[in-house]
């Protein structure tokens, strides 16, 4: 006897990557790695320290929309590393796309309101943050593919407001930018959506 479920030399192999400069919204979650360093304004626990001595946040992007909602990316959003600036400077450029598109700033943007958006208090702030990511391809430890996330799309691309949802782009204030945090019901008193 012979079929499908005996012979697996046809099967095609299932690749999950996300094609190379898909554009789609994201939401970031921080992993914590436990490690703080409060000179360097790293608190809360939110930055890991690698054995090579280099220090990043662990980001886990889910795709929020389109044909690849639910779909995790896993990056690294560098803070230090000990073989010179690049990490910092490639980790710091993120941020500011991820803030400029989360919060609808012009990369050309430098008004004071524009400033006063790409400043946080702290990791936290970043947590949660949804924006419009440029998805790419680079290699795994084992030299596999996988999806990463290196550059935000920001309101001077085409296609950012249709993906993030908006009428328009304007600035906002950082305490306004913030990603809405779901109201928690009162003791006692079922959801809407319970009932």
């Amino acid at each position: 006897m012979t079929g499908s479920w005996n012979d697996f030399n046809d099967a095609k192999q299932n690749s999950n990557i996300i094609p190379k400069g898909t554009l789609a919204k994201v939401r970031l979650t921080i992993r914590p790695g436990g490690y703080d360093d409060p000179a360097q304004g790293w608190t809360g626990g939110y930055a890991t320290r690698g054995a090579t001595g280099s220090v990043y946040l662990s980001g886990e992007f889910t795709v929020l929309e389109g044909p690849y909602a639910r779909r995790k990316i896993f990056t690294l959003i560098g803070l230090y590393s000990p073989k010179g600036p690049d990490w910092t400077n490639m980790g710091r450029s993120l941020i500011r796309g991820m803030l400029n598109s989360a919060r609808g700033i012009s990369d050309k943007d430098n008004s004071a309101q524009a400033q006063a958006a790409r400043r946080i208090s702290g990791f936290l702030d970043l947590d949660g943050l949804e924006f419009i990511a440029k998805i790419d391809v680079g290699t795994d430890t084992n030299g596999d593919e996988k999806n990463e996330i290196r550059t935000a799309v920001t309101p001077d691309h085409k296609e950012y407001a249709a993906l993030m949802g908006v009428a328009g782009a304007t600035a906002q204030a950082p305490s306004q930018a913030r990603a809405p945090q779901p109201s928690m019901p009162k003791p006692g008193v079922r959801p809407s959506w319970a009932q």
